[in-house]
């Protein structure tokens, strides 16, 4: 475990608990300073966003920054707390764990980009933590936090697609969360033809590392980790492991000290970072934990969530689980999604069933080639990803299917969405309701 560290052993009771342990300096060097030092002070740290894409956050504010002042137009920041990828669980705990941390580092953002309002968009189901955020953030208006009282904290429904940044926008504005084409540095909340409205969006570990960043200075943050991927990470560990769970860990240790040492899988057979990237194996074991080595390697570290499958799992059965719900979360806007999701879905089920021949092995195949045309958001291309990855890697899993041979069902897999994990026992529950067939086209 790192010295460093942004999720606490315990829930921090309430704001003056915070305060007493430092909590809130970020915020007051913010104002005092100024932006450009919040700015210097992050790309001296080397904050990478920990959404998935490892973005610099001091380019990100300082673009978004800009581009308001260049045209005079308002700006915002949204905190993504939308959680939904499969295997994660992370911004739950550090939002339960310390909201104060979180709605700090919102209101530094603000501070930097000059933002009119800022806002957190969680799911409403996350009834737990919703009420930490309100009570966190009314506490900040009471102590005269300034901003405190332009943060809103909106609910949204339980969609996978509520989680990416653009559909996150539409949801803030009362919308339904469907994707839009330009990303929120271009065209942000409450945007016209005349106002783009530039937006910075960030998720609840990346502000909760900025809010220590900003009060303490760099040097603690980038005592941990690597020099390309400096500081901690909070990692998910869930599937055929001994010890399910989350833990926090530098950035540079490898995959193996995670899902093997830690979290004590024995004989794993695929490991999968969300339904993002390319599906891991054994021999990725040994590669760092950063961004850049894994995606060198051909794997991903996605938001830090890995769902670790032994030996024993039929890998058309997993492909199938996670292809349902990708089919099911598609939004139906573009039709190569739409379409190609579904198609997929339905012939994986196939080959489960016993019921697949070669043809369905091929269309798999093909789909996987143009689910993502002309797509608004990247599930079409995590589709695409996985889906193709679990049948090169795996080609004999689903050549006996292709076959004709069911899967066992005494070894059926869930849809690894999560609804929670048990601190004390490590107990991993899964959501129930994780639709698993397609939605109704649109009308």
């Amino acid at each position: 475990m790192a010295d460093y560290a942004i999720l606490p052993d315990q829930p921090v009771a309430s704001l003056d608990a915070y305060m007493a342990e430092g909590g809130g300096a970020g915020l007051a060097r913010a104002i005092e300073e100024g932006g450009e030092a919040v700015l210097a002070t992050l790309k001296a740290a080397h904050l990478r966003g920990r959404g998935g894409a490892g973005f610099p956050t001091a380019i990100k504010w300082r673009s978004v920054r800009d581009a308001a002042a260049e045209g005079d137009h308002p700006s915002y920041v949204v905190c993504n707390a939308a959680e939904g990828e499969p295997g994660t669980y992370k911004d739950r705990p550090l939002i339960a764990h310390n909201p104060f941390r979180l709605v700090e580092g919102v209101l530094i953002a603000a501070q930097v980009v000059g933002a009119s309002r800022s806002y957190i968009g969680t799911k409403a189901k996350f009834t737990h933590e919703v009420q930490r955020l309100i009570s966190a953030r009314d506490e900040a208006i009471a102590a005269g936090w300034p901003g405190a009282e332009r943060l809103g904290i909106v609910t949204g429904p339980d969609d996978y697609l509520f989680g990416e940044e653009k559909a996150l926008l539409e949801t803030v504005e009362g919308k339904e969360p469907m994707p839009r084409i330009l990303p929120p540095f271009q065209v942000g909340l409450f945007a016209t033809m005349a106002s783009p409205n530039p937006t910075v969006v960030n998720n609840v570990e990346t502000l909760s590392h900025a809010a220590r960043i900003v009060g303490e200075g760099p040097e603690p943050f980038r005592a941990n980790g690597t020099e390309a991927s400096p500081g901690t990470m909070v990692f998910t560990v869930v599937g055929d492991v001994e010890r399910p769970g989350f833990y926090e860990l530098p950035l540079g240790v490898t995959l193996r000290e995670l899902v093997v040492d830690i979290a004590g899988a024995t004989d794993p057979k695929a490991i999968l970072s969300g339904t993002s990237n390319p599906v891991g194996t054994p021999e990725h074991l040994d590669v760092p934990l950063c961004f850049d080595a894994l995606r060198h390697a051909g794997f991903g570290l996605g938001s830090g969530g890995f769902v670790i499958y032994g030996q024993h799992r039929d890998m058309v059965q997993v492909t199938e689980r996670l292809g349902a719900f990708l089919a099911a979360e598609s939004c139906g806007q573009c039709m190569a999604c739409k379409l190609g999701t579904g198609a997929m879905a339905e012939r994986l089920e196939r080959l489960v069933s016993g019921g697949g021949t070669q043809d369905d092995l091929h269309e798999i195949i093909k789909r996987t080639e143009y689910v993502s045309d002309q797509s608004r958001c990247f599930l079409p291309m995590g589709a695409a990803l996985t889906v193709r990855s679990m049948v090169d890697t795996f080609p004999d899993d689903f050549a006996a299917c292709a076959a004709g041979q069911a899967s066992d069902p005494d070894v059926a897999v869930p849809i690894p969405k999560i609804t929670g994990i048990d601190e004390t026992t490590g107990e991993v529950i899964w959501d129930p309701t994780t639709r698993e067939s397609p939605k109704a086209e649109p009308t």
